[in-house]
C-alpha cells in the first residue's frame, strides 16, 4: 500500500506540473496566475498552489505584485544572458563526451519527427515545445539527475524569453533543420562536431532572443 502524499511533495508536484505548463508555452510571460482556476486544473488546494508559487518565485520563473497577485515572469535581458551561457556549458559538455547509442538518442529522435510534424502543419507553438524536449534529451545524456533538475528550471525560464518574440515561427523554424543536423553528427559518431554545431547555433538563438528583447524596451 503506497504511502499518503504529504504537503511538501503535493507542492513539489505542483510546482513541476506548473514549470511544465510554463515549457510548453501554456503560461505566458507576464499572465496573472488566478489560484481558484490554476487549482482546479491542477487539482491541489489554494494551500499547496501557494507553497508551489514559493518554489516557483525562489526560481524566477513566477513573481509576486504587492496587492496585485502572482503573475509569470518575464526574463530580464541579465537572466537571457546567463540561461544561454548554462546552456552553452551544460548541453555542450552532455553532448560533446556522448556515448554512442546512449537511450537520450531515440528522445532527441522523437523530437526532431515531432517538430517536423508540427512544422509541416503551421503549429509553430508545437515546434517550439518540441525543441525543448530535443534540449531535454541533449542534457539527459549527462545521466545526471541534478543535471536534469536544473535544466527543467532552465527550461521553463528559456521559453519565456521565447516568449518575448511575437512571430514564433521566425523563432523556431531554423531549428527544426538544425537539430536535424546536430543529431545527425551524433548518430554518425562525431559528437565532438554536433557540439560544435550545436554551440554555433545557441549564438545564433541567443542573438535572436536579445534582439527581441531589445524591441520591447521602449525608446
Amino acid at each position: 500500500m503506497a504511502e499518503p502524499e504529504d504537503s511538501a511533495s503535493r507542492a513539489d508536484r505542483a510546482a513541476g506540473d506548473i514549470r511544465s505548463l510554463l515549457i510548453s508555452g501554456g503560461l505566458v510571460p507576464g499572465q496573472r496566475l488566478s489560484e481558484t482556476a490554476l487549482g482546479e486544473t491542477l487539482g491541489v488546494s489554494r494551500n499547496t498552489l501557494r507553497e508551489a508559487f514559493r518554489e516557483l518565485t525562489s526560481e524566477r520563473l513566477l513573481t509576486r505584485r504587492p496587492h496585485a497577485g502572482v503573475f509569470v515572469a518575464v526574463p530580464g535581458l541579465s537572466s537571457i544572458i546567463d540561461i544561454y551561457r548554462v546552456r552553452r556549458i551544460v548541453e555542450g559538455q552532455a553532448l560533446g563526451t556522448a556515448s554512442p547509442g546512449h537511450p537520450a538518442g531515440a528522445r532527441m529522435h522523437t523530437a526532431v519527427e515531432s517538430a517536423a510534424d508540427s512544422a509541416a502543419a503551421g503549429d509553430w507553438v508545437a515546434v517550439g515545445t518540441a525543441n525543448m524536449e530535443f534540449h531535454s534529451a541533449i542534457v539527459a545524456l549527462a545521466d545526471s539527475v541534478r543535471l536534469d533538475r536544473l535544466y527543467a528550471n532552465i527550461s521553463a525560464e528559456l521559453r519565456l524569453a521565447f516568449g518575448l518574440l511575437d512571430d514564433p515561427e521566425y523563432l523556431h523554424r531554423p531549428y527544426v533543420e538544425r537539430n536535424t543536423h546536430v543529431l545527425g553528427l551524433y548518430d554518425g559518431g562525431d559528437s565532438a562536431g554536433a557540439a560544435a554545431a550545436l554551440d554555433a547555433y545557441l549564438v545564433h538563438s541567443e542573438r535572436t532572443v536579445l534582439a527581441a528583447y531589445s524591441r520591447r524596451i521602449p525608446r
